[in-house]
């Protein structure tokens, strides 16, 4: 048990997202006046991966979008306590949100060149993604391959060599499309990459899956709301963490040293970074590059689990579709695109040929959206937006049906007039989107990067750099459930330190 004695004990949390958050809720929940705390962000705003922000009249979400299931699900419960479910006194929502009537249904799904897929094919393919997914979730998918991306492709193998007729070549492109749709899911640029084994241990809440009328943003406002007034500092970017090994003793053993070349003492440092920061950092050489450099560096299991741990890209594209008034709703369906594997629609550029789908935010709404992963991703942060636009117009009139088709596809699809793109790879602050457990890794690399320093807590200074965020949960990585509870351990982890009395939210 730590001793409280006169001087109060300092915590600085680094990064004020979910994690550094709910961490610094927890023990300003917890302990009072009894310790010291300050949460110091690199940006001008809370929330991290989280970022409510409004376009065309909806409320979008540039990043974490859906609470993925709501029964026991400690996010849910902040949401209510935030009042983002919360609707007006006529029983509705005045400001239109992004999924708002759930999950889409009913999509149209298109073969490159405008013919409708017919309906019982994507039906079958659905069924046969759906129970290979099943048997990767249920670990059975056994060990005869490394990877999800390896499984996945023997499976639609299997399936090809047990029908009695020749495939189409829809069949291969409605199958990738369901791939390109895991990658959304999962960040990887490649299911090659995805390591088969970890993703039986992936865990959601059970219930309904739903996004947040009042915003996401609402619940890391409700958190910082009960931090005492001046707790988190803005601007604050730490460039290295000197910590002490164990054996070495001394006052405020840990020093945060800032871009600006201010510094920071603490007993302890709760790091929430993302594990795109902490990569960068192991490579840090020369001032002012990117990441989160520490001294003496980290342990070599742990910088071993930074790097065999996979961190992906997904960015969010936004486009408004042209004409109409305000309150008019848009014909546009819920497009899926199957694209021919050999005969491209020239006009249709590269980077959009491994994107699932384009359908509009909710029912009848003129803003569309269209999820990019991986290298597609970093590609259109590097665009300018006429460009992006071209390429979409040039998408769109590669799907659009024959004229006498028209009719049967029922896709006015119309021009786009503006876009609005979320851009987690070039944002040093996050230097990419979530997670994933890659080939050569496992959960015990989340495990290791969970563990605090010093090693084995035997230091006449223990517990000097903890860490949470998304990457450091086994079973919730990648979700704002992992962050959240993440948070929430490290917090417990001092609360059992000091002996402060168990608390709640």
């Amino acid at each position: 048990m730590g001793d409280i004695g006169e001087r109060k004990p300092k915590v600085v949390i680094v990064g004020a997202g979910m994690a550094g958050l709910a961490a610094a809720h927890r023990l300003q929940s917890c302990s009072g006046d009894i310790l010291d705390l300050v949460v110091v962000e690199a940006g001008d705003r809370i929330g991290g991966r989280i970022f409510t922000s409004e376009f065309s009249g909806s409320r979008i979400e540039m990043g974490a979008t859906w609470i993925h299931g709501i029964d026991g699900s400690p996010v849910y419960d902040m949401a209510k306590k935030a009042g983002a479910l919360i609707p007006d006194d006529h029983g509705g929502f005045p400001f239109p949100f992004e999924r708002m009537d759930g999950l889409r249904s009913e999509p149209l799904t298109v073969a490159e060149g405008g013919r409708v897929v017919d309906a019982s094919m994507i039906s079958r393919i659905s069924a046969l993604f759906s129970h290979l997914k099943d048997l990767i979730a249920s670990g059975e998918a056994g060990d005869d391959s490394p990877s999800v991306g390896a499984f996945l492709r023997r499976g639609f193998q299997s399936y090809l060599a047990s029908r009695e007729i020749g495939a189409d070549w829809t069949e291969a492109a409605a199958f990738a499309m369901y791939e390109y749709g895991e990658r959304t899911y999962t960040a990887v640029d490649d299911l090659e990459s995805l390591d088969l084994a970890a993703e039986k241990e992936y865990k959601e809440f059970p219930g309904e899956h739903i996004t947040l009328p009042g915003g996401y943003s609402r619940i890391p406002n409700f958190l910082s709301s009960r931090l005492p007034a001046g707790a988190i500092r803005f601007g604050r970017n730490v460039s290295l963490i000197e910590w002490r090994p164990a054996g070495s003793a001394g006052i405020d053993p840990v020093r945060i040293h800032f871009e600006d070349g201010g510094m920071e003492y603490a007993d302890h440092a709760i790091v929430t970074v993302s594990l795109g920061v902490l990569k960068a950092g192991l490579n840090v050489t020369v001032d002012g590059a990117p990441g989160l450099a520490f001294s003496p560096p980290l342990p070599e299991k742990k910088r071993e689990a930074i790097r065999r741990l996979g961190f992906g890209l997904v960015n969010k594209l936004f486009m408004e579709l042209k004409g109409g008034g305000e309150n008019d709703r848009s014909p546009f369906p819920s497009l899926r695109m199957a694209f021919d594997p050999a005969r491209h629609v020239a006009s249709i550029p590269r980077w959009i040929r491994r994107t699932e789908s384009i359908f509009p935010i909710h029912s009848g709404s003129r803003v569309l959206l269209a999820w990019f992963v991986g290298g597609e991703a970093a590609e259109i942060e590097k665009m300018d937006d006429d460009e992006i636009i071209r390429g979409i117009h040039a998408t769109l009139d590669g799907f659009s049906p024959p004229p006498r088709a028209a009719a049967a596809a029922d896709a006015a699809f119309g021009k786009i007039a503006r876009i609005r793109r979320s851009g987690w790879g070039r944002d040093p602050r996050f230097l990419g989107s979530y997670s994933y457990v890659a080939v050569g890794s496992s959960g015990d690399d989340q495990d290791e990067l969970a563990k605090p320093l010093p090693e084995g807590g035997i230091s006449p200074a223990p517990l000097q750099i903890l860490f949470a965020g998304e990457a450091t949960h086994r079973t919730r990585y990648a979700t704002t459930h992992g962050a959240f509870l993440s948070g929430v351990r490290e917090a417990d982890r001092l609360i059992q330190h000091y002996g402060l009395r168990s608390c709640g939210f």
